[in-house]
C-alpha cells in the first residue's frame, strides 16, 4: 500500500501530469497525439508523464487498432479523498450545521 501511495503522490506532484489528468477529465479516451496538442512539451515528455501516471494507476490504456487510448482512473484519487480529506471535512460541516441552527433559533 505504501509504495502505491508514494507513486500516486509522485505522479500528482508534477504540474504537467496534473494538466494531463485535467485534459483526460474533460475528454477521456485520447491518443498521445491528441494529448500533445494540449501541452507545451515534447511528445517524448508527454509519453514519460503518461508512463508515471499509468504506474500510479491514475490512467488506464486501451488499444484500438494501432491507436492507444488513455483513460482517467479516478479510483486512487477517491481513495486519497476518503483517507485524508473526508475525515477533516466532517467536523467543519457539523460546525456549519450547528451555527445555522443557532442562528435560526436566535432569529426565530
Amino acid at each position: 500500500m505504501r509504495r502505491d501511495t508514494d507513486l500516486l503522490f509522485k505522479a500528482l506532484a508534477d504540474p504537467g501530469r496534473r494538466k494531463l489528468l485535467d485534459v483526460l477529465h474533460a475528454h477521456d479516451g485520447q491518443t498521445l497525439n491528441e494529448l500533445c496538442e494540449h501541452l507545451d512539451m515534447s511528445r517524448q515528455g508527454v509519453t514519460q508523464h503518461l508512463a508515471v501516471l499509468e504506474e500510479a494507476n491514475l490512467i488506464a490504456t486501451v488499444w484500438r487498432g494501432r491507436e492507444k487510448l488513455h483513460f482517467l482512473n479516478p479510483v486512487p484519487l477517491q481513495e486519497i479523498y476518503e483517507r485524508w480529506i473526508a475525515k477533516f471535512e466532517k467536523p467543519r460541516l457539523k460546525a456549519l450545521d450547528d451555527l445555522k441552527r443557532k442562528l435560526e433559533k436566535a432569529n426565530g
